[in-house]
């Protein structure tokens, strides 16, 4: 039986943007990217978090940024990226109204609306990332400039140094 496609799958079919899905067992509860990247056998590095920011006090003016998953999300930093004061996490419940994905399932493709986005700069060195394709329990593999064009994201340095 074919797997039912997600919105991100098919806008990446329209675009003709080839991906391959890796779907994992996700019954346990692990949704968290170390353990996905462990369930699809891929190194951390190159399997990606979609996180959605809003401008402070500004809850309309979402930002995503997608950083690898062993890696935390430098608030500054994204600031800087989004030319913002100050940015902050977009509250799990609002996720849902906001980008159409749940939390574990949300993937920087096909959101409501093309939001300003922002990949890590480590993925521009990648020959492929994995993302979330929409759903929890399958990740999509694609070309991360690729990925940048679909979603006109700009890359730049987006984590916490060790």
């Amino acid at each position: 039986m074919a797997e039912s496609k997600t919105n991100a799958m098919r806008l990446l079919d329209k675009s003709q943007i080839p991906y391959e899905t890796l779907n994992y067992d996700h019954e346990d509860g692990q949704i968290h990217g170390t353990a996905v990247a462990e369930k699809i056998g891929r190194p951390q590095e190159s399997v990606f978090k979609t996180l959605v920011a809003h401008q402070s006090g500004q809850i309309s003016q979402i930002c995503v940024f997608v950083i690898p998953v062993a890696e935390e999300l430098d608030l500054k930093k994204a600031a800087k990226a989004a030319g913002a004061k100050k940015i902050e996490m977009l509250p799990v419940k609002d996720l849902l109204k906001w980008t159409g994905y749940i939390r574990g399932g949300c993937s920087p493709v096909g959101m409501k609306k093309l939001y300003p986005t922002f990949i890590d700069a480590s993925a521009e060195g990648l020959k492929i990332i994995a993302v979330s394709a929409g759903r929890i329990g399958t990740q999509m593999e694609l070309n991360p400039q690729q990925l940048a064009e679909q979603v006109k994201a700009v890359f730049f340095p987006l984590t916490k140094e060790a």
